[in-house]
């Protein structure tokens, strides 16, 4: 695919959170909030950095994106369809019965998911899988896993955590979707997580800070990871849940919730005047 610089980057992020509030708004159910604040980070990873070819899904050789945090599939489907995995049209299937785009990603339903996720905190031990194997094959394979910040209170990611780094996987890169909220309200109040940077540099990682709706700095944070040797790289990207949209910006109400009629109206609107 031909990268896109900033200004197109920005764009086609917009285009990601209007397909997600409009699918959320059909289905009336799923999860708006953390499939927001992810949109930037996908649409610099599909049109800028993966080596993919959204025709030929399973290229030898393609990087590889795992969703850990699942349940945020409609940003995954939004990417995947901007990018031509399949027609846009299909979106507005989400989550009905018989339909491709489940409620969590499907590996054996959906054209463009490497692996099927849901359970919180797998995905970082598939993704270790998954880089492994390019380091056996001796392949320039990169592999990339989306975690949420309420995710990194599960156990299961810091013993990937170690694993990663025992193996020395370097063709590996993580991103933490930190914005502060889970489905039960804040973070910190639910089961803190701080000092995440540290811990992360503890378990042996190279670990970089940005601000996750900053189309630049993910790029750059992106070229750090793929230059880093030796090490793997966790990428922590400050958020806002529901980026994008008063109507949501910021709400743990919006973690599990579609938008009502009112809330696709006002959001639209909004978001054409931006």
């Amino acid at each position: 695919m031909t990268k896109k610089n900033a200004v197109e980057l920005r764009e086609v992020a917009k285009k990601i959170r209007v397909e997600i509030i409009k699918m959320l708004h059909c289905s009336q159910s799923g999860h708006t909030g953390g499939s927001l604040s992810a949109a930037d980070i996908m649409s610099c990873l599909y049109f800028n950095e993966m080596n993919i070819d959204p025709k030929n899904p399973k290229m030898q050789g393609r990087d590889k994106f795992v969703l850990s945090k699942g349940h945020a599939c409609p940003v995954l489907y939004a990417t995947l369809a901007e990018a031509g995995y399949f027609e846009k049209e299909k979106l507005s299937t989400l989550r009905k019965l018989g339909s491709t785009l489940q409620g969590h990603p499907d590996m054996l339903l959906t054209p463009g998911v490497e692996m099927s996720t849901g359970s919180l905190g797998q995905g970082l031990s598939a993704a270790n899988g998954m880089a492994m194997a390019a380091k056996l094959d001796d392949s320039d394979s990169r592999t990339y896993v989306l975690m949420g910040d309420g995710e990194q209170q599960e156990g299961q990611i810091w013993e990937a955590a170690m694993t990663a780094h025992h193996y020395k996987l370097d063709n590996i890169c993580a991103f933490v979707d930190h914005n502060g909220l889970q489905i039960d309200g804040e973070v910190e109040s639910i089961m803190g997580i701080e000092p995440l940077t540290d811990k992360w540099k503890a378990f042996g990682w190279h670990t970089i800070e940005i601000d996750g709706h900053d189309v630049e700095q993910i790029l750059g944070a992106i070229k750090e990871a793929r230059d880093t040797k030796g090490k793997p790289t966790v990428i922590i990207a400050k958020t806002v849940k529901g980026h994008g949209f008063t109507f949501c910006a910021g709400k743990v109400g919006y973690h599990g919730k579609a938008p009502t009629d009112q809330d696709i109206e006002e959001g639209l609107k909004e978001i054409n005047k931006s």
